[in-house]
């Protein structure tokens, strides 16, 4: 996220502080003022009222949404600064008219707290050497379009956190082998260690044994501290440098909006979808050879009930260096995003971009029905030797979805199938807010120098859409997409302010950029 542009170094607000305050409204222009229509176009400003108070900013970056000056609210005819708790309450205040939330206002505090002591811990650490991994920790700010990106629960959580270049050991566990419950292909675990005859290895979260607090007998023992492992941008999937492999743990712990912990049909559903996206990824990269993807061939865990089933159950995830070619560097999406993109041409940097990102998920959705989330944190991008984007690595199955309809589930287990499955139009709002709204919106704008050129990428994406269309058959959401409608934009806000799981999230409409 851009740092607000001040009258004066002596009237600058704590960095924590102007982010929080960008976020939160980011969000209410996006789900209070906007469907309100009390959003208005000023140039150079943006104005709109927040419980009943008219507020001002500088803008640039269209759908994206970067402040270039500090917000402020009209006050007795005159522009005041603006701070979040005011905003706090001014939301709060449209927000009540529904449901009442007494933890807002407190989770909007811990996020700007936690902000404050990840910016503290980072500027005494060092990122690591690793130009993949050093992307993975610089989502310092967050999602630009929540209203507490960086509230955590739990204790501790620090020592954990990416953003703050973490880095810690592995806890080793023993699991007995009768009640080890692992489906596919996990045996790189046991290179993490020795255990007791008649055990496997089962690799833990530090901070996750913590929250669940006394599990040991002679079933699962403890096996001390393990190899070193870098925390990457989720928290909670770590790369293990030893073995060059990810591991995604379960996290008892509230990030955003989700807390994070690998449900039992998660853990099955990742390996069956493994199995069926494997062919698939071969067709499409076969077509579009800049497309990679990183498999999640196996899980384990201990069977010792559904509590530490899910608590304890790791999944493997192959690393992406292990995908892109060689001579190809993967950072991550929301790393450019973030951190902006410095290209001398940005057109040809852009155009590289959306023709290696946008053909495969399109491809995926209409002609294989495979719902992919392709946000900024679910994207790696493979940059060449010339700083282009030449390959695009896809993770994350947990997101990934099935169209309903299009795939034989007979034999999958009725709960894993329906975790696998979405309906057609579910899907595609997925798609169309990950891959246009959270993904190329913020992309595009910080790659732009200014909204003339940003006008100009937007309308190269557009061509590059309208390609894959016509090659589908112009599938009429598509047609739709390119004739300009409303775009869905998720409602983070909105769920977070109704206490509901981030599966319940609706979408707001914003206006589409490709018009």
């Amino acid at each position: 996220m851009e740092s607000l542009v001040l009258d004066s170094p002596a009237a600058s607000p704590p960095l924590a502080e102007e982010a929080t305050l960008a976020a939160l409204l980011r969000c209410c222009v996006r789900e209070v003022a906007g469907p309100r229509g009390l959003v208005w176009p000023a140039p150079p400003y943006l104005l709109l009222r927040v419980g009943g108070t008219l507020l001002r900013a500088r803008t640039r970056g269209g759908a994206a949404l970067r402040f270039t000056g500090p917000p402020e609210r009209l006050e007795k005819g005159v522009w005041v600064p603006l701070t979040t708790d005011e905003l706090v309450r001014r939301a709060v205040s449209d927000l009540s008219l529904g449901e009442v939330n007494a933890e807002f206002a407190g989770q909007v505090a811990a996020s700007r707290e936690a902000l404050e002591a990840i910016l503290r811990a980072r500027a005494a650490a060092v990122a690591p050497a690793d130009p993949w991994l050093a992307s993975e920790q610089a989502l310092v700010y967050g999602h630009p379009f929540h209203p507490s990106p960086k509230a955590r629960g739990g204790r501790d959580w620090l020592a954990y956190a990416p953003e703050a270049h973490a880095r810690f050991p592995v806890r080793l566990l023993g699991v007995r082998s009768d009640v080890v419950a692992q489906e596919g292909v996990t045996g790189v675990l046991d290179r993490l260690g020795e255990t007791p005859p008649g055990y496997a290895l089962l690799p833990a979260h530090p901070w996750q044994l913590d929250l669940l607090g006394p599990v040991f007998d002679d079933r699962l023992v403890d096996l001390g501290p393990g190899p070193v492992v870098v925390p990457t941008s989720s928290v909670r999937t770590v790369y293990a440098p030893d073995l060059g492999v990810c591991l995604k743990f379960s996290l008892d712990v509230r990030i955003t909006n989700c807390v994070r912990k690998n449900a039992w049909y998660e853990l099955a559903g990742a390996v069956e979808l493994n199995r069926r996206l494997g062919t698939i990824f071969d067709e499409i990269s076969g077509k579009y050879p800049a497309t990679r993807w990183l498999p999640e061939p196996g899980y384990r865990s201990a069977g010792l009930g559904t509590r530490l089933l899910e608590g304890l159950g790791v999944i493997v995830r192959s690393s992406p260096w292990s995908v892109t070619s060689p001579g190809v560097t993967p950072v991550l999406a929301g790393a450019l995003a973030s951190e902006g993109v410095r290209t001398p041409d940005p057109a040809a940097w852009w155009r590289a971009y959306v023709a290696a990102l946008i053909p495969p998920v399109l491809e995926l959705y209409f002609r294989h029905g495979v719902v992919l989330e392709p946000h900024l944190q679910n994207v790696l991008v493979g940059l060449g030797p010339d700083g282009l984007p030449a390959e695009v690595v896809f993770r994350d199955l947990e997101g990934t979805k099935l169209v309903t309809g299009r795939h034989d589930l007979t034999g999958v287990p009725a709960r894993v199938a329906e975790a696998l499955s979405y309906d057609a139009e579910r899907g595609w709002a997925r798609v169309a807010y990950c891959l246009l709204v959270n993904h190329l919106t913020e992309i595009a704008a910080s790659v732009a120098p200014d909204d003339a050129t940003l006008n100009r990428l937007w309308k190269a994406a557009a061509e590059v859409i309208a390609d894959v269309a016509a090659d589908l058959g112009n599938p009429v959401p598509l047609s739709d997409l390119l004739a300009g409608a409303p775009l869905p934009a998720k409602a983070n806000l909105s769920v977070r302010w109704a206490r509901a799981a981030d599966r319940a999230a609706g979408y707001v409409p914003i206006a589409n950029p490709l018009a």
